[in-house]
Order: structure tokens, then sequence, then C-alpha cells
């Protein structure tokens, strides 16, 4: 392997690992391993750290090819839990508010799933890396400030009810980039006159990339020692900037 001239690597992202602490890890290993300080490795597509799940990682002049992994379809399974609310839409916040939910039954879940299909408009969560005026709309949220997000456009491909546990419900997504689940499940809250917040999410599929594709992400060390002690990339004595 060759990850100076570029490598588009597959990983499961962990529970609770950032995406750019997942890029720091890979990051720091090849580095050393290659000698250079300066080595170019970025990610297609965050993921929370409440979310696991694939992550495309690029290295050297591969990450140019990052906008276009960025654009494909992706797939995501999530639990939502139904008839509570948080301000984050998920477990980063604790629950704000409780609502109906004796008028849920699954044929409701099914038929309300299916208005989610298509073209939509969907409000990002202030709890989101959406920039408003230089700023993160998470950084105002986490400040107590209200911020004013703007709707944007996105495609839902399928949307599939995989199970019901009332108050519990887990549904798989296709979708376009720019799709928050965490979103949805607040929409989905809605649309069934409750609330609604995720419980848990993970990412299955970027593309043609599956979760059964992914290295495991807490064998990094392994997965490097393993390339570098079969000869399969190159290493150089001088610092990079690829």
């Amino acid at each position: 392997m060759d990850f100076l001239e570029g490598e588009v690597l597959y990983f499961n992202k962990p529970l609770n690992w950032t995406s750019f602490y997942l890029v720091k890890q890979i990051r720091n290993r090849l580095s050393r391993k290659l000698k250079v300080k300066k080595f170019k490795v970025g990610h297609a597509g965050t993921l929370d750290p409440l979310a696991s799940g694939v992550m495309i990682i690029c290295t050297g002049k591969a990450t140019k090819q990052i906008e276009s992994f960025q654009y494909k379809t992706k797939e995501y399974v999530a639990t939502i839990k139904l008839g509570e609310t948080t301000p984050s839409f998920d477990l980063e916040t604790e629950v704000d508010g409780s609502y109906e939910t004796a008028h849920i039954t699954r044929e409701l879940v099914e038929e309300t799933l299916k208005k989610f299909t298509g073209s939509l408009w969907q409000v990002p969560p202030v709890y989101s890396a959406v920039k408003v005026d230089g700023k993160r709309a998470y950084e105002f949220a986490r400040a107590g400030e209200e911020v004013e997000l703007k709707a944007k456009e996105l495609v839902i491909d399928e949307i599939e009810l995989l199970s019901y546990d009332f108050p519990q419900i887990t549904v798989r997504v296709v979708c376009s980039k720019g799709t928050y689940i965490r979103a949805l499940a607040r929409d989905i809250g809605l649309a069934l006159n409750s609330g609604a917040h995720l419980t848990g999410l993970i990412r299955t599929r970027i593309g043609d990339v599956r979760l059964s594709d992914c290295l495991d992400a807490e064998k990094i060390d392994e997965f490097v020692e393993n390339a570098f002690n079969g000869r399969e990339c190159k290493t150089s004595d001088n610092d990079s900037n690829n």
C-alpha cells in the first residue's frame, strides 16, 4: 500500500469516538511509520460521537476523492424512542419534553414513514456543525443562545420499519448527503402528533461500501503493522505534504 501516493480505507467508527479522533489516530500512526511530519488524511462524511459505522478515510493524494464519496447514497439503521424529545434530538442532552403516545400503533408508524420518502426539506439540528455567521451551530446551542437554521433539501430513497418495540422503533433509511437522522427522528415524532428522539445510529453503507467491508477502528495498530511488515506500502525519509 502506498499511503503517501494515496489510499482509500474503510473503517467502522466506534461509538463515542469523534470522526476527527479516528482520523487523528490513523494520521499519527502512519506519520510515525512513514517518518513524515505533514501528512494528509481526511474522512468522507462526519458521524456523530453517539453513532457508529462506515467511515471512508482517504490518505495522501486520495483526499481529492473525498467530495465524490460525500455525495454517494448513505444507509443507516436508526433506533428512535417515541414520546420524548431532547434539545439535541439524541442522547447528547437530557429529555426536555414528554408527549402523548396512547394513539400510536405499528400501523400508524408504518403509514407515517411513507410520508418521508422522496424530496424533502429538513431543518438541521441546532446541535450540528452547520455554520451560522462563521460559527458552528452547536457552539450557539451549547452556550444557550438561540439560532435559526434554514431548511435544506434532501432525498430519502427508502425508509423501512425494521422493528416495533414500543416506545422504541428501529428504521432503515437510505438517503442523500446532508440528511440528519436526528432531525428525521424529530420530524417523525411531530408527524405522529407526539415527540421522538434518536437513541442509536449505525451507518451501514456509503455507496457500495458496506459495514462488512470495514476494518475495526480499535485495531488500527494491527492494521498499520501488517501493512508495513508485509511491505505493502512505501515510506519516505522526507517530510511530505501530499
